[in-house]
């Protein structure tokens, strides 16, 4: 459902910037919008700003501005195929969080879903189709990538210890953190804002903006973080990571639909690779804990102690 909501951001933003809107000034209306959906949370959570303070700022600066910010810097400099494929090489830097920084082995499934996951998305993005190595434009996406192992990362920590974070309450903070560094970063009070007052064009029809932004804000921001996050606490931060690849094909399949712009068979197979290696991944989730170690896969309880260790 996450992958879905984040997915479906690309097909009502792209009329936006069409219509005037640049991508920094989008992106700082979706989050701004969600931070001020939340603000009841935030109010009702707000013991959380003295015992978890730094996982919010953690997570408002990485899962939030830090993806949305790096990720928009490098489509200026790089092919967005090459920008895409970076970030969502996040799954393999979550792997080796899991390994070499919290020192703890990793299933085979994880790791073979990976290598699937990384593969079908260069060919859905068509890796091969422009290549450009400014060294900037690489730097910055990955970047982007180092902010998304964040983001997973830090929504797994968030369940530690005896006294866990509410999610609704982490989320809620980090996108009030993220819109007041997007601020700065975005600078909107230049923006047009008479575009969404008007119209704009979604696959020959003439959409009001303010539904486009509402779907942005509601739906790709505010239930696509929700859902994230309670993902990640129920399965692991390395097999939510390989399932969140399933964002580009879901974006590349509504872009299909609603965009008109076709899909290739390489970008066809591509998909279907990358649903493949989010189904193996899925295989090394745990059933339940038992009383003996899984070789495959710790627990996920014995995952989380590790984590507030580490």
């Amino acid at each position: 459902m996450s992958a879905f909501a984040f997915g479906g951001s690309g097909v009502a933003a792209k009329p936006l910037i069409e219509a005037g809107l640049a991508p920094l000034e989008v992106t700082w209306l979706r989050v701004t919008g969600a931070a001020l959906v939340l603000l009841p949370l935030a109010w009702r959570h707000r013991g959380l700003l003295t015992r978890r303070p730094g996982l919010l700022v953690g997570f408002g600066l990485l899962g939030v501005a830090g993806v949305q910010a790096c990720y928009f810097a490098a489509l200026s400099r790089i092919p967005v195929g090459v920008a895409m494929l970076v970030e969502y090489f996040a799954p393999a830097l979550v792997l080796g969080w899991v390994r070499f920084v919290q020192r703890r082995p990793v299933s085979r499934a994880a790791v073979i879903g990976v290598v699937l996951a990384v593969g079908g998305l260069a060919c859905v993005v068509e890796i091969w189709s422009g290549l450009g190595f400014n060294l900037l434009g690489l730097l910055l996406a990955l970047g982007a990538a180092f902010c998304q192992v964040g983001y997973f990362v830090l929504a797994d920590h968030g369940s530690d210890g005896q006294d866990p974070a509410d999610p609704f309450g982490v989320i809620a903070y980090g996108l009030l953190i993220g819109a007041v560094v997007l601020t700065v970063i975005g600078r909107p009070w230049g923006m047009d804002w008479t575009v969404l007052t008007g119209r704009a064009d979604l696959a020959g029809a003439r959409v009001p903006a303010l539904a486009l932004l509402a779907w942005i804000v509601l739906v790709a921001t505010v239930i696509a973080y929700l859902t994230g996050v309670l993902s990640v606490r129920r399965l692991s931060p390395q097999v939510a990571g390989v399932v969140a690849c399933l964002e580009a094909v879901i974006a590349t399949v509504l872009a299909w639909v609603l965009l008109d712009e076709h899909l290739g068979v390489a970008q066809v197979v591509g998909g279907a690779v990358v649903l493949s290696g989010a189904l193996i991944a899925q295989t090394s989730t745990p059933k339940a804990v038992t009383a003996e170690p899984v070789a495959a896969s710790a627990p996920v309880e014995e995952e989380r102690e590790f984590s507030a260790g580490g």
